[in-house]
């Protein structure tokens, strides 16, 4: 029983940072831009699918395969919020929040059908980073899972060092807090608007990319994970980047843990992610705004 309890503990921690990840992504978008991207899921699978060609039609070794989906959701982030959400720095434009939702709801709608119409409803899935598996004792764990959680501890450490240890990420911050405070001392706000937004869709794309080898690829994989990016984002604090880190481990862990206890096996992967929502409004009835949630305003 102990070890299937460490063994639950450790997928825990592995599913905890690609919650992680994904969720840094969607906080970035939503403290800079002020807006929820609901096509954030959706760049995640494409992500996977990115990854899964660059290494099958390029011939690329499989972890080139990751930053490669990075790069490609990077521009394809890009692409979308040139074309989209130009509006939302124009002062002609009401009620930006409820512009930004519907258009990103929109990108969302039609890269999950595109992506059916060109790859198909049949999953994929790539091949390993590391083939084999780390046993120690009764303790399975596969080094693609492995893998996965280091690559994902490293992207989240290298972005906690830029968003608070570079001047990027200095001004990005700045912007997040005030949009008129940080033009007059020079920064161009809708630079920053673009690199966080790219920045946040590039996260996405590397979780993507990660959890192809662990599980398969689809064109409705984004959707849980969308969601349990939402209620991340909300219990680490809208806006706080720590923040989003802490609470996808968390989540990670306490679907995991749940899963182990669950008395009924057939039905415990059903009401795990349920059981998250009930870890979210636990901890939202004590602290309304989150573990570091800090009051926001809808982009000026």
């Amino acid at each position: 029983m102990l070890d299937y309890l460490l063994s639950q503990l450790l997928n825990g921690l592995v599913i905890g940072v690609i919650y992680a990840v994904i969720a840094a992504g969607l906080t970035i978008i939503f403290s800079i831009l002020k807006i929820v991207n609901f096509a954030h899921g959706e760049v995640f699978m494409a992500g996977g699918y990115f990854s899964y060609f660059a290494i099958a039609l390029l011939g690329l070794p499989a972890l080139m395969g990751i930053p490669a989906a990075m790069l490609l959701c990077f521009l394809m982030s890009l692409l979308i919020e040139r074309t989209l959400l130009t509006p939302l720095y124009s002062p002609k434009t009401e009620r930006k929040g409820d512009y930004g939702v519907l258009a990103t709801f929109g990108v969302s709608i039609l890269l999950r059908n595109l992506a059916l119409l060109v790859f198909g409803s049949y999953p994929l899935r790539p091949p390993s980073f590391w083939s084999g598996s780390l046993i120690v004792g009764a303790i399975y764990l596969t080094w693609d899972r492995v893998f996965a959680a280091g690559f994902g501890v490293l992207l989240l450490a290298l972005l906690v060092w830029f968003m608070y240890r570079t001047p990027w990420g200095e001004a990005l911050n700045a912007v997040g807090q005030s949009r008129e405070s940080a033009s007059i001392v020079g920064i161009d706000s809708t630079r920053f608007y673009r690199l966080a937004f790219g920045l946040g869709g590039a996260l996405a794309g590397a979780a993507g990319a990660l959890v192809g080898p662990i599980y398969s690829l689809s064109p409705s994989m984004g959707l849980a994970p969308d969601t349990q990016a939402f209620a991340i984002v909300i219990l680490g604090g809208m806006g706080s980047v720590p923040g989003a880190i802490i609470a996808g481990l968390l989540i990670g862990l306490c679907e995991n843990m749940f899963v182990a206890f669950f008395p009924d096996p057939s039905r415990a992967l059903t009401y795990a992610q349920a059981f998250s929502l009930v870890v979210l409004m636990i901890v939202l009835l004590v602290r309304p705004t989150g573990f570091f949630g800090r009051r926001h305003m809808a982009m000026e």
